[in-house]
């Protein structure tokens, strides 16, 4: 069965990293896509630039629609797995799922260097997100509570994956998985 996904993200990629380093960290995707470089990744919405890496900005970027399998997330995931090192800091890549029905599904992965640098992107996240949520209906001092919060829960479950009580020590990733409120994306 396949569906129609729309990804996006602005990536920072360190200074001295290649068009070529890049390529072969996403390897997987372009072969799932039979393409042979990123210039060849084409979206079916003619108005997205597919993948581009600007080497001036340093930012891979990434608007691309397509039609997928169920393969695609295994290629996805291991691209942004390759990607990890190669990046400046982490940062989100929105993943929106079209399903036949006319719903969506909305789902948020991190890419970045290391682990720890996925968690401060995550929580930054989820604070800018809970922030603006509550300031709908309250005023910004009774919002920074919340954040405060989300802040501590942060910090504690950062000690727990990461601490000497910790059961095991969680490896490296390069990526994970999150999930938000469906929102269309704008362009």
């Amino acid at each position: 069965m396949r569906h129609e996904v729309h990804v996006h993200a602005d990536i920072p990629i360190l200074e001295g990293v290649s068009r070529k380093q890049i390529e072969l960290a996403f390897a997987p995707w372009l072969e799932y896509l039979d393409a042979d470089a990123l210039a060849d990744v084409k979206s079916l919405e003619p108005d997205e630039p597919g993948i581009r890496f600007d080497e001036k900005e340093l930012l891979l970027l990434v608007c691309w629609t397509g039609e997928i399998g169920r393969s695609f997330d295994i290629a996805l995931q291991s691209s942004l797995d390759n990607l990890g090192p190669y990046c400046y800091e982490a940062a989100e890549v929105d993943l929106t799922v079209y399903q036949e029905n006319g719903e969506q599904e909305s789902k948020l992965l991190f890419v970045g260097p290391t682990a720890q640098a996925i968690h401060e992107a995550q929580r930054r996240c989820m604070i800018e997100d809970i922030s603006a949520l509550l300031e709908r209906q309250f005023d910004k001092e009774k919002s920074a509570e919340v954040a405060a919060l989300v802040n501590q829960l942060f910090d504690r479950d950062w000690k727990e994956k990461s601490g000497p009580g910790a059961a095991k020590k969680q490896p490296e990733r390069a990526f994970e998985y999150g999930t938000r409120p469906s929102r269309k994306n704008l362009h």
